[in-house]
């Protein structure tokens, strides 16, 4: 098994990758935010161990871009912040699992192993992600297709439709996706991202995808058949 661990502590590194490695799994080791996506795309790992207090970039950010690009891999968020609502984030972010610090190594091997599991041997990341009521986001080019074939989206639909297709089922909150749909733009308002998704939803309404806003929350995938 192949484990990619984002964290930035070198205590916390050195001791993560000493008892996962005395265990026979391989670990790449990554202590930087800004740099943590192209480690995940090189490493091709099986489980993915993410801090969320990360230089350069912040953990939840690094997932939310991964699920919109199509990394499928399975992530076990590893962090002190340990409220209810944290978890909930962190969890609809994208995250499979969630363990607060300070923890017991012999718990935490049993959850990695329990994702790798889920998954299967045979998963890679450059697999296309699977079908959500016809739709399809490719991982490559970014494109997304309905049924085979290309959908004609504006940059800002496709990206926050790839966001969401990332995760169906599961809300997105609002500012992540922003953040995803607007990145590198300064001075949007706050309720642009209100603008793309009305415009996504009307582009989806022949399809079995419904597109739902849950307030203060987010916006979903659901299947509407």
């Amino acid at each position: 098994m192949k484990l990619l661990l984002i964290e930035d502590n070198p205590a916390m590194q050195t001791t993560l990758q000493r008892s996962f490695e005395r265990r026979g799994v391989q670990v790449v080791v990554c202590g930087d935010g800004a740099r943590a996506l192209d480690r995940w795309r090189a490493a091709v790992p099986d489980v993915v161990l993410l801090d969320l207090s990360l230089p350069g970039r912040d953990g939840l950010a690094v997932l939310a871009e991964a699920r919109a690009e199509g990394l499928a891999t399975p992530v076990l968020i590893l962090t002190a912040r340990g409220t209810v609502g944290d978890r909930i984030l962190g969890l609809n972010t994208g995250a499979d699992d969630y363990l607060a610090k300070p923890f017991d190594l012999d718990e935490l091997e049993a959850r990695v192993r329990a994702l790798s599991r889920r998954v299967g041997p045979a998963r890679t990341d450059a697999a296309p992600a699977s079908d959500f009521c016809g739709l399809r986001a490719d991982p490559d080019s970014g494109a997304v297709y309905l049924d085979g074939r290309p959908m004609e989206l504006s940059g800002r639909e496709a990206a926050l439709l790839r966001a969401l297709l990332a995760r169906p089922g599961h809300a997105v909150a609002k500012e992540r996706l922003s953040d995803l749909v607007f990145a590198g733009e300064s001075g949007v308002q706050a309720d642009a991202i209100e603008v793309v998704a009305y415009r996504l939803r009307k582009k989806l309404a022949a399809t079995r995808a419904q597109l739902v806003t849950l307030r203060g929350l987010g916006y979903l995938l659901k299947d509407a058949s």
